[in-house]
């Protein structure tokens, strides 16, 4: 007889939701985790603690640059880095404790040390203590996430030359910042050191920011970002980066080949994206097939190669987004009980949670273009959306897209302050089918900023009110 009918390696976002999930569906369930804490990369050195800084360093800016305007008399302000790493401790403290929470509440078993499948119905768990125990179970779902993208030749260190991890405990703000990198973590990272008072350049190798986005939204938040300080050098790639000395010396060059510059640096941000984690799962052992990309191969039901065995989250394709491993957690608890589990592909939101946001569902301009499908296009800007305008936060802009034909909403852009939490009326929308007409006909709330999802709407009928 099987201890469990589910062991999920991995306590990240995809790994504790798909335990929670499947045993509230009334299974045995144990969850494995190689670190001392619950909550994976999102929890401990990734989404959480980095927005926790993203809020503080916000505050810091707004207090030093927005307030005399609005009527309201401070002292400058003065960084209490210590203090503010502390805040953000906390707020990684409360996170993780909610998680040891929840697996109490479900009767989950938390196992800690690091599992490798041992075969079908069989998880290996090496402990701290170098003890190993052994797991039966009917069912294995690999949830062990991602890790930082090495760059070659460049060791990372934690100290000087950081990872996404190092950059969010920096002991003291850079006086110079380079990143390698214009993906949302270089530029979020990026955001919180250049408010705190670092001069920050960004070293991508594409031609454009945020790839993957739509064109038309990464390069005015381009133009927003240089304005706040940001430096770009785009078509770029680091070769080296010399630590001998006080300070780096990065060697920076043409992406398509060229003379080399030296730039310096206090401190150089590896952010170039991120891997698949299999290291020491004994996935080529048991049979589980991986892709030329090092992810683990599933079918449309979560299964790998191997019965019983499945995968969810940053270890299989897809975007590598905290919410993506969620919804695929919960799908497959639900495929393993009988029911129906489910994750619609087209409509996952992505958000970068800079100051403003940007925030993303659906297609791009650029792959209604590639894939032959005639749009029409509605576009709205906060310039001339009211609440906007009396908070003086009207950078940016609303971008929606829809079917020429049946007007159907195939993607959603927002640049502005709050983008994030705008997303998700799009989200809802696009879940069930709707058209931009049903969005315009639509009453929203005024004042506030989503009434410009509302003219955007409008405006792909051209008739937009408020411009």
């Amino acid at each position: 007889m099987a201890n469990y009918d589910l062991v999920v390696i991995g306590t990240g976002p995809g790994g504790y939701v798909c335990a929670v999930r499947a045993a509230q569906l009334g299974m045995k369930v144990a969850v494995v985790e190689k670190n001392a804490t619950l909550g994976g990369t999102c929890l401990n050195v990734g989404c959480m603690p980095s927005k926790a800084l993203l809020h503080a360093s916000e505050m810091f800016e707004e207090a030093g640059h927005s307030f005399a305007k609005m009527g309201v008399g401070v002292p400058a302000p003065k960084l209490d880095l210590g203090a503010m790493m502390n805040f953000k401790q906390q707020g990684i403290d409360g996170n993780v404790k909610g998680v040891e929470f929840l697996m109490k509440k479900n009767k989950i078993d938390v196992i800690t040390g690091k599992g490798k499948i041992a075969g079908a119905g069989k998880v290996e768990v090496a402990g701290a203590d170098g003890k190993t125990q052994s797991l039966d179970t009917k069912n294995i779902v690999i949830a062990t996430g991602s890790d930082v993208a090495q760059l070659n030749g460049i060791e990372i260190d934690e100290k000087r030359i950081v990872s996404s991890t190092g950059a969010l405990s920096l002991e003291k703000v850079p006086q110079k910042l380079l990143i390698v990198g214009a993906g949302v973590i270089g530029l979020e990272l990026g955001s919180v050191w250049q408010r705190l008072g670092a001069q920050v350049t960004v070293v991508e190798f594409l031609d454009r920011i945020l790839p993957g986005m739509d064109g038309e939204v990464a390069k005015q938040f381009q133009r927003i970002l240089e304005k706040q300080g940001f430096a770009f050098k785009l078509g770029s790639k680091v070769s080296d980066v010399d630590t001998s000395g006080k300070m780096l010396l990065v060697q920076v060059e043409p992406a398509a080949g060229g003379k080399s510059e030296t730039m310096q640096a206090d401190v150089v941000l590896v952010a170039i994206g991120r891997v698949p984690y299999t290291e020491g799962l004994g996935l080529k052992e048991a049979g589980v097939a991986l892709d030329e990309r090092g992810r683990v191969k599933i079918d449309s039901h979560f299964a790998t190669s191997v019965k019983g065995v499945y995968a969810i989250g940053d270890v299989v394709a897809g975007p590598m987004l905290a919410h993506k491993a969620e919804d695929e957690g919960v799908a497959v608890a639900e495929i393993l009980a009988g029911q129906a589990g489910h994750v619609n592909y087209d409509v996952i939101p992505g958000v970068v949670y800079t100051t403003p946001e940007v925030s993303a569902v659906g297609k791009t301009e650029e792959e209604l273009k590639q894939a032959g499908v005639a749009y029409t296009s509605g576009k709205f800007p906060f310039t001339a959306n009211g609440r906007s305008k009396v908070n003086q936060t009207t950078e940016g802009f609303v971008k929606i897209l829809a079917d020429a034909k049946t007007d159907r909403v195939l993607g959603v852009h927002i640049v502005g302050r709050e983008a994030g939490e705008m997303i998700h009326e799009a989200c809802v929308l696009m879940e069930f089918g709707g058209s931009a007409e049903d969005l315009a006909r639509t009453c929203h709330a005024h004042p506030t900023r989503s009434e410009a999802i509302k003219e955007a709407a409008l405006a792909v009928g051209k008739r937009a009110i408020h411009m």
